[in-house]
């Protein structure tokens, strides 16, 4: 062994401090413009308590194109029942002494929005929570495979977990 390794071989050994380098990452919520399944909110709720993390509820709604808007003669595609349920849901999750963030994104592209919200925000887990009975069963898979596909965070998806 050389003279330098044995040198430092009788330091103690210093513990690095509990917080040094370790970052809290949120838990995130999302739905596509329905309201939770009460199975993926209890999942979030319980993963961000555990955690002592922030969970960010994000409601992405497509926001269609100008001219089908226009022809439409409406520019949101979410009814307001279900907007009031997700902020009830926020606001419960609050009382229960959780810090919450609610975005609602808007896009032509919600699950691409989705996405870029979870990578900007630096998610720990991603609970993908509407209820799959308010969601056309093909487009609910769909936008499950691109999730799949692209996300950088552990995913939970509704239905297919304990």
């Amino acid at each position: 062994m050389s003279p330098l390794l044995r040198q430092h071989s009788r330091d103690p050994v210093i513990p690095a401090p509990a917080d040094s380098g370790s970052r809290d990452r949120p838990v995130m919520l999302a739905t596509l413009a329905v309201p939770f399944d009460p199975d993926s909110a209890r999942v979030a709720i319980q993963a961000a308590m555990e955690g002592g993390v922030k969970l960010i509820v994000v409601d992405a709604v497509e926001m269609p194109f100008w001219p089908q808007s226009l022809a439409a003669r409406r520019a949101d595609l979410e009814q307001e029942s279900d907007r009031a349920a997700i902020r009830e849901l926020v606001q419960q999750t609050a009382a229960l002494g959780l810090e919450v963030e609610h975005l609602r994104v808007r896009s032509p592209r919600p699950v691409e929005a989705l996405l870029e919200v979870a990578g900007e925000r630096e998610a720990a887990l991603l609970v993908l929570g509407p209820d799959p009975s308010r969601l056309r069963p093909r487009l609910f898979r769909r936008a499950v495979k691109r999730i799949r596909k692209r996300a950088l965070c552990l995913l939970w998806v509704v239905g297919e977990g304990p």
